[in-house]
């Protein structure tokens, strides 16, 4: 009985693994010793002339492609050295130095020989490392050249970024070195998207006219299966005449084929581009409800349509992204990105405002130099940083001295962030992450209290809540100067908002025209006429509560085909 309780007591011990942690992290650094020490290695591999003692081992671990080389009856499993063809020196030696230490360094200038290693080397992790890097830097000065490589090499999550882009940006890729260097089916690619952000098709003929002509002898022939891709359809008649009289069809080597290809292509009815419909619109935002009004008063174009979203502030890039910070809590603001094309608003990140003692802070959202800011003025100033590859906001350095006022105004313009109070002017300069106190000017010795400004080229036009004055700061000279030309006096002016739509100065005045039980309320557009020096009319604003105490009006290139999917009333998710 003894014997069987013992035997029972020991079937129910379970065996157990154990793990050294600290033996995995050492054996990786004692590898990587032994190669810094030249110990114990038993091959050499060469590429471009240089010389990498290795360890057999440690490469078969690392690569299938050295592991099927060196256990296999190959030539290269029993040679102490063995040439690699197709890689780069430097790009090898990032190898190795990853293969032995786990850490992978890449550059832009290095990334693609770098993938290219990987993808013969069959290294998973360092491969996709090198995708996820080219992604992240697809800019409209590399989207060229990193499309060209995703091409070669399928690198799908990159080829599509960089497609994007260049549809996006379209005029200023056709005008640069790069896009002369494309291969005749990745130009034809690029042409045939309906996406093509051109305001005119004959900006497409011009860019294959720009990359037949950069090496003539050698792309001329291409130019008759080019063509089908360029829709002529969309050409007025001049237009057409103008192409078909041109040296390249009337050099056409295959005689008459350029022409009876142009004729043929215009006789299809082809879609028109994106860009095609476009048409410069500013945002308004609603005082209590999640509609949104984009207007073009000057067009006579109004298009409401509700989102999802409550905004608080918003802002346009240079890229012609829009975004806006959305109350999400109390304490926090969302982030969305409007996207274009499908007439939604795609949340992106959280960032936190601040709590005070007195009454709502301002918040501005800025670009500057492709990068996001938000400016939170109350008993305090906040500024905090936008990382789009991270999604992750980061505190900024702060103007200092700071003692909270009333009214205060923040706006990009020419590379830095202005900041006005009543009592003083500061500028930050995102390069450096620092401050400095600008000229003031007479409205500050005044006690003028600047409501709005907004910038336009090099200048920010400043202006209180009646519009009675208005001042221009010239950013690039320091100095002042004030702008007259305010002469309506039947209107009495609560608010006013600034905004510059097709590079003129608008103004938005929200007022009571009339008195006592026969006033109306009223919110009138005007124009700055800068010959004239003069405020001109433009329409009112369709009846609605629209928030007049943002300190701008988001601008953007509005794609009208898509803005309009969903008629006037435009309900729309995010």
């Amino acid at each position: 009985m003894a014997a069987a309780h013992q035997d029972s007591h020991v079937s129910t011990v379970r065996p157990r693994s154990y793990q050294d942690e600290s033996y995995l992290h050492g054996f990786l650094g004692t590898v990587g010793d032994l190669q810094k020490d030249g110990a114990l290695q038993d091959v050499v591999l060469e590429v471009e002339g240089r010389r990498f003692p290795c360890h057999r081992l440690v490469l078969s671990a690392a690569s299938p492609y050295f592991r099927a080389m060196f256990t296999s009856d190959m030539a290269e499993s029993r040679q102490k050295t063995v040439v690699l063809q197709g890689l780069e020196m430097s790009a090898l030696e990032e190898i190795l130095s990853y293969i032995y230490s786990g850490t992978l360094h890449v550059s832009l200038d290095k990334v693609q020989p770098l993938y290219q290693a990987a993808d013969l080397l069959q290294l998973d992790y360092v491969r996709d490392t090198c995708s996820s890097y080219m992604a992240m830097n697809v800019e409209r000065s590399t989207c060229v050249d990193l499309y060209k490589f995703a091409d070669v090499f399928s690198v799908d999550i990159v080829r599509k970024d960089c497609l994007q882009l260049i549809h996006k940006h379209f005029v200023e890729v056709a005008s640069s070195e790069d896009f002369c260097s494309l291969s005749v089916n990745q130009l034809t690619e690029i042409i045939s998207h309906d996406e093509l952000d051109v305001k005119e098709e004959t900006t497409v003929w011009e860019a294959v006219v720009r990359w037949v002509q950069h090496s003539r002898e050698d792309r001329l022939h291409h130019l008759p299966s080019i063509l089908p891709h360029i829709r002529f359809n969309l050409l007025t008649p001049y237009n057409m005449m103008t192409i078909l009289d041109h040296p390249l069809a009337r050099e056409d080597p295959g005689r008459s084929s350029i022409k009876n290809v142009v004729k043929e292509a215009s006789n299809i009815n082809m879609k028109r581009r994106v860009g095609m419909d476009t048409l410069e619109m500013a945002l308004i935002f609603t005082e209590r409800t999640k509609e949104m009004l984009w207007m073009n008063p000057g067009e006579g174009k109004y298009i409401s349509c509700r989102y999802n979203i409550f905004p608080v502030v918003g802002t346009v890039t240079s890229d012609n992204d829009i975004y806006v910070l959305a109350k999400e809590s109390s304490k926090k603001h969302a982030l969305f990105k409007y996207h274009h094309i499908k007439n939604k608003w795609e949340r992106k990140s959280s960032v936190r405002t601040i709590d005070t003692e007195d009454g709502p802070p301002y918040n501005y959202l800025m670009e500057v130099d492709g990068q996001l800011f938000y400016l939170i003025a109350a008993s305090i100033v906040v500024l905090k940083k936008y990382n789009q590859h991270t999604n992750k906001w980061h505190n900024c350095s702060t103007p200092q001295h700071i003692r909270w006022m009333p009214w205060t105004v923040a706006v990009s313009c020419n590379q830095h962030i202005y900041f006005f109070t009543p009592r003083e002017i500061h500028c930050y300069d995102p390069r450096e992450d620092h401050w400095c106190k600008k000229t003031q000017s007479d409205y500050s010795e005044h006690s003028y209290h600047i409501d709005n400004a907004v910038a336009m080229g090099t200048e920010i036009f400043c202006t209180g809540r009646d519009l009675d004055k208005t001042w221009v700061y010239n950013t690039e000279a320091d100095s002042w100067h004030e702008l007259p030309g305010w002469q309506y006096t039947d209107q009495e002016i609560e608010n006013t908002t600034l905004f510059v739509l097709q590079n003129k100065l608008h103004a938005v005045v929200d007022g009571w025209m009339g008195e006592g039980p026969e006033s109306r309320r009223l919110k009138r557009v005007f124009v700055y006429d800068r010959s004239e020096r003069v405020w001109r009319e433009l329409s009112f604003l369709p009846k609605g509560r629209w928030c007049m105490y943002n300190p701008m009006f988001p601008v953007a290139r509005m794609h009208l085909q898509y803005l309009n999917t969903q008629g006037a009333a435009g309900t729309n998710g995010v």
